[in-house]
């Protein structure tokens, strides 16, 4: 079974070597390229101001953000909860060096670059010349990026799952042939990403038709004009 995390964070800038922090985390769960509708979420009190332009970007303020733990209290469940996953992240060099950068301070084990597909190199690679930011993919793709007004890491992680589906293929391009162990990708199910129910795939009948519903059938049949099947 392939177990797969998409990641996005929010942060004070853009070097943690100059000091800048990561204020919020967002992880969404796939199973075999479809959501579980597990995540992971965590505001993160950065300790220190919020400068002007990231601010602008996340609208996250220090205010908001001081009420929530430092990430040295929650790297341990985060760390839990990505365990084992591949790392599904647009632009994973920005996320990684602060995530990376983190752990190193706290002695924790860093996360590893052949653990990540980078969506940004996908989308540069599949769509070469052309935009290949979220916004852009988004529109491509036809999926609703209106309630977006600024960035947030688990909108962004809902945003860039179905990104990523529709990158590999769509959202049912392996039509349940799995191993079987897994969410069949056209059974019934919400999708916590667009909220939608996917249309139910009815098991194959295990028993015959009664003579009923048989008398039923060629009563219907015989109120058909010119049936395709009785041409020469």
């Amino acid at each position: 079974m392939l177990r797969e995390i998409v990641l996005d964070t929010e942060t004070t800038g853009l070097d943690p070597f100059q000091g800048h922090k990561l204020v919020e985390i967002g992880c969404i769960e796939l199973q075999n390229h479809l959501p579980t509708g597990r995540v992971y979420h965590q505001y993160i009190n950065p300790e220190r101001d919020m400068p002007t332009e990231a601010f602008n970007v996340h609208g996250l303020s220090i205010d908001f953000l001081k009420n929530y733990p430092v990430f040295s209290s929650v790297a341990d469940d985060f760390l839990a909860f990505i365990e084992g996953a591949q790392l599904i992240i647009h632009n994973a060099r920005f996320d990684l060096k602060f995530l990376n950068y983190e752990l190193a301070q706290l002695n924790k084990q860093l996360i590893d670059h052949d653990m990540v597909v980078d969506t940004l190199l996908m989308a540069r690679e599949k769509f070469p010349g052309s935009p290949a930011n979220l916004d852009a993919l988004c529109r491509r793709f036809e999926i609703d990026n209106t309630g977006r007004e600024k960035h947030g890491a688990l909108l962004d992680s809902e945003l860039l799952a179905a990104v990523y589906l529709e990158l590999i293929g769509g959202r049912q391009h392996t039509f349940g042939l799995d191993n079987g162990q897994g969410v069949d990708a056209v059974s019934e199910y919400t999708d916590p990403i667009l909220g939608r129910n996917k249309r139910p795939v009815r098991p194959v009948r295990p028993f015959e038709p009664t003579e009923d519903e048989l008398n039923m059938h060629r009563a219907l049949l015989e109120k058909l004009s010119d049936p395709f099947w009785n041409r020469s």
